[in-house]
């Protein structure tokens, strides 16, 4: 009886260990191929052609807080031309990618105009919006 009541409060720490590694995975940046990529994603990095500005690069683009703001109102799936009209043209585009299944995605890159080191990087599947992340550049 005495050995039942020393472990229940390891028991109840369980719980909380199983929680906290669940919130550091959720943390972790993890790329296509598993390897941890850390919180930093480099855009010019000339060795990861996904994460490299393909084409024109329109070094004058950038966006303003209230770009941004109208933006993130904008819902998921609205049309193309709906966010095209909030963010214009944008900085460049970076290599598409393949995040549904057999679903071809464009990546807009826009610089924040009170961040220089935070982009928004919005995706489009076909004419439709399919959403954003913000990435971090390096000096």
């Amino acid at each position: 009886m005495q050995q039942a009541r020393e472990s229940q409060p390891m028991l109840r720490l369980l719980p909380i260990g199983g929680l906290a590694a669940v919130v550091v995975g959720l943390m972790m940046d993890v790329d296509r191929s598993g390897l941890v990529n850390g919180v930093v994603n480099h855009f010019t990095n000339s060795n990861d052609n996904a994460e490299t500005c393909q084409g024109d690069v329109n070094r004058n683009v950038i966006i303003s807080r209230d770009q941004l703001s109208t933006f993130l109102t904008i819902s998921e799936r609205e049309y193309k031309a709906r966010v095209q009209d909030v963010l214009r043209m944008p900085y460049c585009y970076l290599s598409p990618l393949e995040v549904r299944a057999g679903v071809q995605a464009e990546r807009a890159v826009y610089p924040l105009a009170f961040d220089p080191k935070t982009w928004l990087v919005v995706l489009y599947e076909g004419d439709e919006y399919a959403g954003y992340e913000f990435r971090f550049t390096k000096d």
